[in-house]
């Protein structure tokens, strides 16, 4: 089966716009009204297709050529008439008719062209009737010379109106009218100069500029493209007695009133020209009514008002009206709209079945009302052969019960005085079974939400019925969404995705049925999803138009990239992909409109964007300088091209070619719309300027230079600017100022005269001029006093203006005088206020800076006097200004401290004050010096303390809490314990050896506690890292940071050092009182040749020495550098002796009473085994045997005979082993895996043995605890360990 696919293709975005939908329709549905066609297989009249115009103007250059085309079964034979009477083709050689055509060829080259004009009308005739065309009329083109006529010349005042008439020869068609000059130059047209409709030149006043001797009309015929030319006309327009102003006044049309008629359909021009002086202005309106805004315009400047497409709705009266100041004219038009006949309703082909009945209208309107007439092939009906079947009234045509070989052409004839209507409608009378015209399984492929028509083209006679089916199951009526249109097209309004499928058409009369299947494919639309955006880019740069677009998946898109509605560039510079357009190195040229043009077979998308190239204006050019004065000048210049970047603004330049050649200075900004610049100047310069133009890419390269323009030398308009008057020595005045630029110094020989007096003294003012210098020296002056201070400049020409007095002091000198009445007041332990009384201005004989405050912390309270630091440095703080307080914070409680104060000013400080001393009450102590685990053993430990390095006051003694804590979060109750001030150890006694402890020391003052030091530790392995840990397995002793302002020494001065070891590492704890320095702890092997190994400590008085190798001394020491200097500041040397890792499990099989007691019971058993050897080779029983024998205990295991050790004993019981307890490398077993060993048994057990000598091994007793094998091993002995040692 072959398929016809039938695309209906939506115009460009056609479901965004009703408008073009609609039109669509108008398009789609044309031919439902169109005259019905009879398939050419089947007999017919004749029917016109194709004739020429009713006015036909022919160039007598070329042939003429007559179109007549018709159709009809069989193909009709053509004849002519001219003026009424036939036309003999064959008779003329030079008239050919074309063949199977009614086409008239006449070849009027040689021959006069006015011969063949007339009206001419063709005829086509067949057996079934005869067609007519309309009545042809046939003209020659004529361009006509202009009659010769002498023209006066014409001499107007200046101000009067004037008409110079044109006249054009009466041409075929009417020429173009238009006015130049001698040199074929069009004479400019305006509102005070019109050409009227007619061709005539108007002036509504003239000017002394309208004088011109060639105002020539000239004439241009479209046909034969010739142009005539009328004489000159010469105008003179005088100015002696010119015409004043008037009101305006209407050259044409004359009068108050006009008529104007014009034929319906027609373009209606009404014209008005007014004079007057000033110029009028012209205005229209309707009488009435509004103006058809879509069909009216405007010309020649208002003058003429233009209507296309004239309907009856437009006639009425029209009011122009002339307007100037000195009043306003009015004309009123009249307008008749006529009408030459027109189409209501044309009549339109029949065919009829024998013995149907037909109907042929003729509906026509005009003005006046048109005549109708009806023919039959060709002549007047009343003039036809009767026939009964056939009634004629008026506008209509009854044919009744037609019978066959009844065919015949009638034609319609409605005419009035403005023209006629001729129609030709034939009336075929067929008996024809239903056959359907349009091609099977056609598929039509249409947009979703557009318009789908299928058609269903049918012929028959009767005429067939047609009835529509989908899926050939379900029948479609003339409803929502579908509509079924009386030629037979299914109309779907707006196709959706399941209106696709297939159709059937039937058509059915009383002769047959025919049925055709045609399918329906609803697609996608196409649309553009990102569209191109509005582009503005840099000469040079590249630009990117992205286009990217959704289309349905079955249809083939086609992406069209046009610029300016053309095609692009042949350039490879314009690369096109698949979604986006890219535009390299980009021109002025490619600047315009890129439209992105998406098609498919069915629809189209488009969008569009603009391309802006802009760059840096153009500099400007032709610099002038015009208005110049001696102090200004007028700078006018023409802008370079802005591309396409409007200018900002010009930015002008000058060069001083005088003082600094070849250097360029910003002298002033204007707007970018402004082309002038007034210019101020100074004198003694010879100026060059240049104009810069700015728009949003940057600033143009720079104008060429102007000419120079030299200004005259004059005084200095301004003096030296920062003028200062500062000594700089006791007895001196230094006056200082910044000198004038050549620019500013007006004219030669700059000086500068420099002035000065006493302020307050009533003495005349010194001077002194001095020339190239920015400074001058005054001697002798007292000390700081206040000057009154000038510097004027002057030249050859003149003193530049007055000068403005600046206060200024003569040198400084060292104050003589120290605060007096100093008081301190303490706030707290580390807080004072001081107090002072201020010091005379004169006395400070400078500017007062303010006051310098030194105190010294001499020793603490509780120290004696022998305990003095001789290096303490003085702390100082500067309190600015007048102030005569200040706080003495960071102060060191409990402490003896020494103040002095110096006045300060510019110059230096004055004599201390008389020293004043005061003390800091007490304070909460820091952090004990360190705390130490000592002695640990199964449940207990030993505590060791040193005191605070600062005591901050008197210590009342200590206080320690401590708590089991965990490796989680989990801590246990906190026990406190209180000390005396002399206690600094403690042995606490009952702790679980399973248990970790954290505790907490801190000494105590009348004041309260202080921190904290903090350590972890466990009875049975000893110390734990302390808070916060330096390092994991690492005990350390924190103490507190010394104050932060304490009192300086004269050199670094190291207090007590304090050490504390443990496994790995040591801490090292000081006193230390420098300023400023950089702090090291150096350390080194004893007794080794190796370098001092240093670890910076900045900040701190605390370190930990890490990685130290056990049972290892270290030689240690604490240094502190002067980074300012050499000096080297150092402690005594310290040893530190790291001890040995000790074995968490003390090896008793080392202990000499163990050896002595497993020999003791080796020997025994050895005295048991020889005992019961002798027996068993008696063959007798012993009562140890017999016993084993008979109670067997699983816990006791056999002597192994590979090595000769004894099993393990335990008892029955579980006993966990302490928490962190470790099974040691060498085997050996640790206590809480038994409370039964041999070593109880030798140590205070009674061994009990059997009466055959057999060793019991079962002891109740307890053992005592060693307190001396504590310091060693935290467990039992093993008496695995023990048997291996026997053995």
């Amino acid at each position: 089966m072959d398929f016809t696919v039938v695309h209906l293709i939506v115009g460009e975005n056609t479901m965004r716009s009703s408008g073009s939908g609609a039109v669509l329709l108008m398009i789609l549905l044309s031919h439902m009204t169109s005259a019905l066609e009879v398939p050419l297989d089947l007999p017919q009249p004749p029917t016109i297709t194709l004739q020429s115009p009713k006015d036909y103007i022919f160039d007598p250059r070329e042939n003429i050529v007559i179109h007549c085309e018709a159709k009809g079964k069989p193909h009709p034979n053509f004849s002519w008439t001219r003026n009424g009477s036939h036309f003999d083709v064959e008779q003329d050689s030079k008239v050919l008719m074309k063949p199977s055509s009614g086409t008239l060829v006449i070849d009027i080259s040689g021959e006069k062209a006015e011969a063949y004009e007339g009206t001419y009308q063709c005829t086509a005739h067949n057996d079934h009737g005869t067609a007519i065309s309309n009545n042809i009329v046939i003209r020659q083109s004529r361009s006509p010379l202009w009659s010769k006529e002498r023209l006066e010349a014409i001499t107007v005042q200046t101000g009067v109106s004037l008409v110079l008439q044109c006249r054009p020869p009466a041409g075929l068609p009417p020429p173009v009218i238009f006015w130049m000059d001698n040199i074929f130059q069009r004479l400019p047209l305006d509102n005070r100069v019109s050409q009227a409709l007619n061709g005539d030149l108007y002036f509504s006043n003239v000017l002394p500029e309208d004088n011109r001797n060639d105002y020539i009309c000239y004439a241009r015929f479209p046909y034969t493209q010739t142009i005539q030319q009328k004489q000159p006309i010469s105008v003179t327009v005088l100015e002696n007695n010119p015409t004043g102003e008037r009101r305006p006044g209407f050259m044409t049309p004359l009068g108050a009133s006009s008529t104007k008629m014009v034929l319906r359909g027609e373009t209606l021009e009404l014209e008005c020209i007014a004079e007057g002086l000033p110029t009028p202005e012209m205005s229209w309106q309707k009488d009435g009514g509004e103006l058809p805004t879509s069909r009216v315009s405007f010309l020649n400047y208002k003058k003429t008002l233009k209507i296309l497409d004239v309907s009856e709705a437009d006639a009425g009266d029209y009011t122009c009206t002339a307007t100037n100041r000195l009043g306003t004219a009015h004309h009123n038009i009249k307008v008749n709209v006529k009408a030459a006949p027109f189409w209501i309703s044309a009549p339109r082909n029949l065919i009829l079945a024998p013995n149907e009945t037909g109907i042929l209208t003729c509906r026509v309107n005009g003005d006046p009302k048109p005549d109708i007439n009806w023919f039959v092939n060709g002549v007047p009906i009343e003039n036809a052969p009767e026939d009964h079947t056939r009634k004629v009234d008026a506008d209509t045509v009854i044919l009744s019960r037609v019978q066959s070989g009844s065919s015949a052409v009638y034609q319609c004839n409605a005419s009035n005085e403005f023209g006629y209507l001729i129609a030709n409608a034939f009336v075929s009378v067929l008996a024809e079974p239903p056959r359907v015209l349009t091609p099977p399984n056609q598929v039509y492929q249409v947009i979703t939400n557009s318009l789908a028509l299928l058609h269903c083209a049918t012929f028959g006679s009767p005429i067939p019925t047609i009835t529509w089916f989908k899926d050939s199951q379900i029948s479609i009526k003339s409803e929502d969404p579908y509509v079924i249109h009386e030629n037979g097209t299914l109309e779907i309004n707006v196709a959706q995705s399941q209106n696709s499928g297939k159709y059937t058409c039937i058509a059915t009369n009383n002769l047959g049925v025919k049925e055709n299947h045609v399918f329906l494919e609803v697609k996608e639309p196409t649309r553009i999803l990102k569209q191109p955006e509005y582009k503005v880019v840099q000469r040079g740069t590249s630009a990117v138009f992205e286009c990217k677009v959704k289309h349905d998946p079955s249809l083939i898109p086609t992406m069209t990239w046009l610029k300016n509605s053309g095609e692009l560039p042949d350039d490879e510079r314009f690369e096109v992909d698949a979604d986006s357009l890219t535009i390299k190195d980009v021109t002025d040229e490619d600047a315009g409109t890129y439209t992105c043009i998406m098609n498919t077979t069915l629809d189209r998308d488009s969008a569009r964007a603009t391309l802006t190239v802009v760059e840096k204006p153009d500099p400007p050019t032709d610099l002038e300088l015009t208005d110049q004065t001696e102090r200004s000048v007028q700078l006018t210049w023409i802008p370079g091209d802005e591309h396409n970047s409007p200018t900002q603004k010009f930015l002008i330049q000058y060069e001083d070619l005088l003082h600094e050649p070849g250097i360029w200075v910003n002298m002033t900004e204007v707007a970018g719309t402004r082309t002038t610049a007034q210019l101020d100047l100074s004198p003694y310069v010879y100026y060059s300027f240049r104009v810069l133009a700015k728009n949003q890419v940057g600033y143009s390269q720079p104008s060429q230079p102007s000419r120079q323009y030299r200004t005259n030398p004059a005084a200095p308009d301004e003096n030296p600017s920062d003028v200062h008057g500062e000594g700089t020595e006791p007895g001196n005045l230094v006056i200082s100022w910044k000198s004038l630029t050549g620019f500013q110094s007006n004219g030669p020989g700059l000086e500068y005269k420099v002035l000065w007096r006493q302020s307050d003294v009533d003495q005349d003012w010194s001077s002194k001029t001095v020339a190239n210098s920015s400074h001058f020296v005054v001697s002798g002056v007292p000390v700081y006093v206040p000057y009154e201070i000038k510097v004027q400049a002057l030249n050859d020409y003149g003193n530049g203006p007055e000068a403005e007095v600046v206060v200024g002091y003569s040198g400084e000198d060292m104050p003589l005088s120290a605060a007096d009445g100093v008081l301190v007041m303490v706030h707290n332990s580390t807080v004072a206020q001081v107090h002072w009384e201020p010091v005379s201005s004169h006395s400070v004989r400078g500017k007062l800076k303010g006051y310098k405050v030194y105190y010294r912390r001499e020793r603490g309270l509780h120290e004696t006097e022998e305990e003095v630091d001789q290096e303490a440095q003085h702390q100082v703080l500067t309190f600015s200004g007048n102030q005569t307080e200040g706080r003495l914070p960071g102060l060191q409680p409990y402490s003896l401290y020494i103040i002095f104060i110096r006045v300060l000013n510019s110059k230096g400080e004055g004599p201390q004050s008389q020293e004043k001393q005061f003390e800091t009450p007490e304070g909460v102590p820091g952090p004990p010096s360190f705390l130490n685990v000592v002695n640990p053993s199964l449940d207990s430990l030993t505590l060791e303390w040193g005191p605070p390095v600062n005591k901050n006051g008197r210590l009342t003694g200590y206080t320690l809490k401590y708590q089991p804590v965990s490796n989680t979060t989990e801590v246990g109750p906190v026990k406190v314990m209180d000390f005396l001030v002399n206690e600094t150890t403690v042995t606490l006694d009952n702790l679980n050896s399973s248990v970790l402890y954290k505790f907490y020391l801190s000494a105590k003052t009348i004041k309260g506690a202080g921190a904290n030091v903090t350590k972890e530790a466990s009875a049975v392995m000893g110390t734990s890292p302390t808070e916060p840990p330096p390092h994991p397995t690492s005990p350390v002793t924190q103490s507190a940071h010394p104050p932060l302002h304490k009192a300086p020494s004269v050199g670094p001065v190291f207090g007590i050092v304090n050490t504390s070891v443990s496994e790995e590492c040591a801490l090292i704890t000081w006193e230390y009182f420098g300023h400023h320095k950089n702090i090291y702890v150096e350390y080194m092997v004893e007794n080794s040749k190796e370098d001092w190994k240093k670890e910076s400590v900045n900040g701190s008085h605390s370190h930990i020495l890490k990685g130290l190798k056990p049972g290892t001394s270290y030689r240690v020491r604490v240094v502190a550098r002067d980074p300012a200097g050499p000096t080297l500041h150092t402690t005594s040397e310290e040893v530190v002796t790291v001890p040995a890792v000790p074995s968490r499990h003390v090896d008793i099989a080392t202990q000499g009473w163990f050896i002595g007691l497993m020999c003791a019971i080796a020997l025994l058993i050895l005295v048991l085994l020889i005992v019961c050897f002798i027996k068993r080779n008696k063959g007798g029983k012993y009562p140890v045997k017999e016993k084993e024998e008979a109670h067997q205990d699983p816990e006791i295991q056999p002597m192994k005979e590979d090595d000769g050790t004894f099993g393990e004993y335990s008892d029955t019981e579980d006993h966990k082993p302490l928490k962190g307890s470790r099974t040691p490398s060498n085997g050996t077993v640790r206590r809480d895996e038994s409370d039964d060993s041999l070593v109880d048994y030798g140590e205070g057990g009674d061994g009990q043995f059997n009466e055959d000598g057999s060793f019991i091994g079962q002891y109740s007793g307890k053992k005592e605890k060693d307190t001396h094998e504590g310091n060693e091993s935290s467990e039992a002995p093993s008496p695995v360990n023990a048997m291996n040692s026997f053995v």
